[in-house]
C-alpha cells in the first residue's frame, strides 16, 4: 500500500520504520518544524523526519494544517500541504503523535473515491485517556490496564471508530520511558496488522466507542512536577513514574533541587508518629525513605543539577545518624520560612 505518515517523536518513528520494513511504501512524510533542543539550543529535525531523510521520503514541516489561520505564512505552507495530498497518489494515511490537528479537509482527502482513510495510534485503551498524554496520565492514575487503540479518525478529540485494540499490563514499577517503548512496539504491530488485512482485501470492523468511561489525558505541565509531600506515598509514588522522562518530578533539599527518576512503595515499615511530610526517615543499600502525607515511600533514584541519575543516597550527603535532620520542602514552603 501507498501510505501518507503523519508523526513527529520516537514513538511514531517506531511505527514509522514498522510500515516501511512490512513492505508499504511511504510516499510522504508530514512531520512538525525544527525545533530549538539541547544544551546549545540548536535546532533538531524530529525521528520521522531523520528516517524519511534516510529513505528518500519528500516531507513536508507545516506549522498548523489550518487553511484559514491569520498568519499568512502559516496559511500559504497550509494550503502548499493541502495542495501536494490532494496530487499524490496514496491509499491510506497514517496518524501518530504528530502534534497538529488534521481538518476536516485534509481527513475528506485521506477518504476520497478509492481511499482508506486516516487511521491513528492512540497510547489508551479509548474511550480512556483521550488526548495528550495517556501513558503518563494513565500511569499516575494507578491503571492497571492499558494498550493500543488503532482508530479511523474524525475531526473530535480521538473519538473516531475503534478497528483494532491491543492490551498491556501495567506493572507497579512502570515508568513513563518503560511503558512508551513497550507500546510503541505494539502500536507498531497493531497498525501493521491492519494494513496488511486491508492489502489482503479483508474489510475492517469499525466499532464506536462507548459514551460510557470517557477521560481525557491532559497534556504534561512542568508546573506539576514539583512533588506536593502531603499526598500519599501511593499518590507521590505514581507521579515520580509518571514524570519520568518528562517533566521530572522534583523537591528541594537545603535550598538545592533535585530530581526524582525512580521509586517504590517500602514493603517494610517505619516508626514515623512524629515525622512531617517531606522528612528522611531511613536510608539503606541507596535509597532514602520520606514520610509522606500518608505513608513512607522509598526513592531509589534521584540527580542533581548538571549531574547524572544515581542511588537517591549518592545524591544526598549525610552520615547515618543524620538523615533525620533532612526534609524535602516545596518551593513555596522554604519562602514561607519552615525551619529544617
Amino acid at each position: 500500500m501507498k501510505i501518507v505518515f503523519a508523526g513527529t517523536p520516537e514513538f511514531a518513528a517506531i511505527a514509522m520504520r514498522a510500515i516501511d520494513a512490512a513492505g508499504h511504501e511511504i510516499v510522504l512524510a508530514l512531520t512538525q518544524p525544527d525545533r530549538r533542543a539541547g544544551r546549545g539550543m540548536q535546532f533538531q529535525s524530529s525521528p520521522v523526519k531523520l528516517f524519511a531523510q534516510k529513505k528518500n521520503i519528500p516531507i513536508l514541516q507545516p506549522e498548523t494544517l489550518r487553511l484559514s489561520h491569520a498568519n499568512m505564512q502559516k496559511q500559504s505552507a497550509a494550503r502548499d500541504a493541502f495542495q501536494t495530498l490532494s496530487h499524490i497518489n496514496f491509499d491510506a494515511m497514517v496518524v501518530v503523535a504528530y502534534g497538529l490537528i488534521l481538518p476536516q479537509e485534509i481527513l475528506d482527502i485521506a477518504s476520497a473515491q478509492g481511499r482508506y482513510g486516516c487511521f491513528n495510534i492512540h497510547a489508551s485503551l479509548l474511550p480512556r485517556w483521550r488526548g495528550a498524554a495517556p501513558i503518563q496520565r494513565s500511569i499516575e492514575s494507578g491503571d492497571e490496564l492499558t494498550g493500543i487503540s488503532i482508530m479511523q479518525m474524525d475531526a473530535g478529540l480521538d473519538t473516531g471508530d475503534i478497528v483494532l485494540t491491543k492490551r498491556l499490563a501495567i506493572s507497579a514499577q512502570e515508568t513513563t520511558t518503560t511503558l512508551h517503548d513497550r507500546l510503541a512496539q505494539l502500536g507498531a504491530q497493531a497498525m501493521i496488522e491492519v494494513l496488511n488485512d486491508i492489502d489482503q482485501g479483508q474489510s475492517l470492523t469499525k466499532i464506536a466507542q462507548s459514551s460510557e468511561g470517557v477521560s481525557y489525558a491532559e497534556k504534561i505541565l512542568k508546573s506539576e512536577a514539583e512533588i506536593d509531600w502531603h499526598l500519599s506515598a501511593t499518590q507521590i509514588d505514581r507521579r515520580i513514574r509518571a514524570f519520568n522522562p518528562f517533566p521530572g518530578a522534583n523537591s528541594a533539599l537545603n535550598g538545592e533541587q533535585l530530581k526524582f527518576w525512580n521509586s517504590s512503595l517500602p514493603t517494610k515499615s517505619f516508626n514515623v508518629t512524629s515525622k512531617a511530610p517531606g522528612e528522611i526517615v531511613g536510608a539503606h543499600e541507596g535509597s532514602i525513605y520520606v514520610q509522606c502525607g500518608e505513608g513512607v515511600i522509598e526513592i531509589l533514584e534521584m540527580q542533581k543539577a548538571g549531574g547524572k541519575r544515581l542511588p537517591a543516597t549518592q545524591c544526598i550527603s549525610f552520615a547515618n545518624s543524620e538523615y533525620q535532620k533532612l526534609q524535602f520542602l516545596k518551593q513555596n514552603d522554604q519562602q514561607g520560612g519552615v525551619n529544617v
